[in-house]
């Protein structure tokens, strides 16, 4: 009697969704910063994508010839255009620093000898965060110098 008491008592266990949807895809708990990268790495690559066909239309418009091409030039002299420059160069060269970084770890440079999984994996974030501040360091400073070319130059 007491253990139906009991049993009927007993929660019926919580389904959860195994799909976290945009916010799985951006924040799914406490990950190491090359986690995050890696989302910013697949977020950098979108905006490359979704640029490329603006370059090869604006680049087509030399073909139609010079007084197209000044206009066009004009037209994309503007601010918000030269912002837009420098967000694809910034997102360039964090995607190709990055990109390094995954094919290092890829092809095992960065991951350390086999082992048992125990998260949170030191081995492998021993060897690859100096690599991660090194190459994030550099794409920082080349996006400074990308900047500074874009303002000043």
């Amino acid at each position: 009697m007491a253990q139906e008491a009991t049993a009927s008592v007993r929660p019926t266990p919580r389904r959860l969704s195994r799909r976290l949807g945009v916010k799985g895809w951006v924040y799914a708990g406490r990950y190491p910063l090359e986690r995050y990268l890696y989302t910013l790495h697949r977020i950098a690559g979108l905006g490359l994508m979704l640029y490329l066909p603006l370059h090869v239309w604006v680049t087509g418009q030399r073909l139609k010839g010079p007084e197209v091409w000044e206009r066009t030039m004009a037209a994309l002299s503007t601010p918000v255009f030269r912002f837009g420059e420098f967000l694809v160069l910034a997102a360039f060269l964090f995607h190709a620093l990055n990109g390094i970084r995954l094919l290092l770890g890829h092809l095992g440079y960065s991951l350390g000898r086999p082992a048992t999984p125990v998260y949170p994996y030191p081995v492998a974030l021993h060897r690859q965060r100096p690599l991660t501040s090194i190459l994030m360091i550099l794409a920082g400073v080349l996006i400074a110098v990308g900047l500074w070319e874009i303002v000043v130059g």
